[in-house]
C-alpha cells in the first residue's frame, strides 16, 4: 500500500541514495499477490461456516483450512511490507512531507470509506440478518446509532479498512523511534541487521509477537483478535519489525537464504498447533492452554511471513512485467473497493437457486472485473484519486 524503493526527493531536488537504489519489484510482486488472495478469501466468507454480512444458505466446514492458511501470514505480510516502506520513504521526505503523504494516502480514503460505501456494507448485513427493513436512505440515519460491534452500526473501524486505520495510528506513533533510528541510531541499526543476519537469529524476532498475543486482555480490543485473526499489538509489532528487516540489505538477505528454514518451521509448529487447538473454545486468559496456542500462533505466522517473503525475494527479484507499474498504482483503490462490490453482488447472488461453485465462480469473476473497472475510473480522475489514497493528476489522466 505504502512507496517502496525508488522514489525520488519530494521537494523536486537530487535524488536521494533511496531514490538511486534498484527498485525492490519483489516487494511489489507479494504485495500485489497478498491483496489478490485478501480478495479471494472475502469471495469466499459467503460459505465458510463462520459469521460474515451476508452468508451463503449452506456452510462449508472444509473452507476453514485454506482460510487459516491465509490469516496466518495475509495480513502480517502486508504490515511488514507496510513498515519496510516507512524506512524507505523516510528515506527521501522530509516529516512534514512524510506526514502529508500518510493523511492523503491512509486517513482521508479511510474517512471517504467510513461514510460512503462501508455504510452501504453495514446496511446490506442488516438486511441479510433480518436486523432493518427498508431502503438505503431510510438506513443512513440509523448508521450513526452506536458502534459497529457493540450493537449499534456505525463501523468506526471501517469493516475490512481496519488495516488503513491501524496503519495510519502506527505510522504517527512509531515515528519518532523511527526517525531517531534514521539519525542518531544508526550505529544501532547497523548492529542490528548485523546480529540479525545471522543464521537463526531473525527467528527470535518471533518473541515480541507472541508476547503481544498472550499478555493483552482478549476481551479488550487492544487483545482481541477481532482484526484479520490477529490483535492490534501483534500487527504494531509485524509493522516495527518489517521496518527493522528491511532498513538493512544484510537482514534482507538472510530472510532471502533461510527462507526454506523458515517454511518447515511455520508447518512443524502450525500442523501440531492445529491438531491439538483447532476448533477448541478459546482459553482463558494466560493460562497455560492460552500461552502455548497464542506463543505458537506467533511463532508460526513469524515464521510464515519469513518464508513468504524470503521466497519473493528470490523468485521475484528484478523481475519486471510491463503491467506491474499500473497494478501497483490500483492495490490501494482495489483493496478499498473490493469486499463493497463483492457483498453487492453476493447478496443477491448467493440466493439464487446454483450450485455453490457456480455462485462463487460467478461471485468472485464479477466482483474482480467490477473492481478494477472501477479502479480505472479512479485512476483516470483527479478528484477520485484523491479519495482513494492516489496521488492527485490534473485532469483525465491516462486518455
Amino acid at each position: 500500500m505504502l512507496p517502496v524503493p525508488g522514489i525520488r526527493d519530494g521537494a523536486g531536488g537530487a535524488p536521494s541514495p533511496a531514490a538511486t537504489a534498484p527498485r525492490k519489484v519483489e516487494l511489489d510482486w507479494l504485495r500485489l499477490g497478498t491483496i489478490l488472495t485478501v480478495f479471494l478469501f472475502h469471495t469466499g466468507r459467503f460459505f465458510d461456516p463462520m459469521d460474515w454480512h451476508v452468508k451463503n444458505p449452506v456452510a462449508h466446514s472444509w473452507l476453514g483450512a485454506p482460510e487459516v492458511f491465509f490469516v496466518v501470514w495475509g495480513m502480517p505480510l502486508l504490515f511488514v511490507i507496510s513498515g519496510g516502506a516507512v524506512g524507505y520513504s523516510l528515506r527521501s521526505r522530509s516529516v512534514g512531507q512524510y506526514l502529508r503523504e500518510r493523511v492523503f494516502r491512509v486517513l482521508v480514503p479511510l474517512a471517504v470509506g467510513i461514510f460512503t460505501h462501508v455504510m452501504w456494507q453495514v446496511y446490506l448485513e442488516r438486511l441479510s440478518h433480518g436486523q432493518f427493513r427498508g431502503s438505503f436512505l431510510e438506513f443512513v440515519p440509523r448508521y450513526f446509532d452506536g458502534l459497529y460491534g457493540q450493537g449499534g452500526n456505525f463501523a468506526w473501524m471501517g469493516l475490512h479498512l481496519w488495516y488503513l486505520e491501524l496503519l495510519f495510528v502506527f505510522s504517527l506513533l512509531l515515528l519518532p523511534a523511527f526517525l531517531w533510528l534514521r539519525a542518531g541510531g544508526q550505529p544501532v541499526l547497523r548492529h542490528a541487521g548485523a546480529f540479525l543476519a545471522r543464521p537463526g537469529v531473525v527467528f527470535l524476532l518471533a518473541v515480541p509477537i507472541a508476547f503481544a498475543l498472550i499478555l493483552p486482555d482478549p476481551k479488550t480490543v487492544w487483545g482481541g483478535l477481532f482484526f484479520g485473526g490477529w490483535n492490534v499489538c501483534a500487527h504494531a509489532c509485524f509493522f516495527a519489525l518489517g521496518f527493522l528487516l528491511l532498513s538493512c540489505e544484510e537482514t534482507y538477505e538472510a530472510v532471502r537464504r533461510q527462507r526454506h528454514a523458515a517454511a518447515l518451521v511455520a508447518v512443524g509448529v502450525g500442523l501440531p498447533l492445529g491438531i491439538w487447538f483447532g476448533g477448541a473454545p478459546s482459553p482463558a486468559h494466560l493460562s497455560a492452554r492460552a500461552i502455548v496456542a497464542l506463543g505458537g500462533m506467533g511463532i508460526v505466522g513469524w515464521a510464515a511471513v519469513l518464508a513468504i517473503l524470503g521466497a519473493g525475494i528470490d523468485g521475484l527479484r528484478g523481475v519486471h512485467r510491463t503491467f506491474l507499474a499500473r497494478a501497483s498504482e490500483l492495490v490501494l483503490p482495489f483493496y478499498i473497493l473490493h469486499q463493497t462490490v463483492i457483498l453487492t453482488i453476493g447478496y443477491p447472488v448467493v440466493r439464487w437457486p446454483l450450485p455453490d461453485m457456480a455462485k462463487w465462480a460467478l461471485v468472485a469473476v464479477s466482483s474482480f472485473t467490477v473492481t478494477v473497472v472501477l479502479c480505472d475510473i479512479v485512476r483516470r480522475e483527479g478528484a477520485l484519486r484523491v479519495l482513494f489514497g492516489m496521488p492527485f493528476r490534473a485532469g483525465k489522466s491516462g486518455r
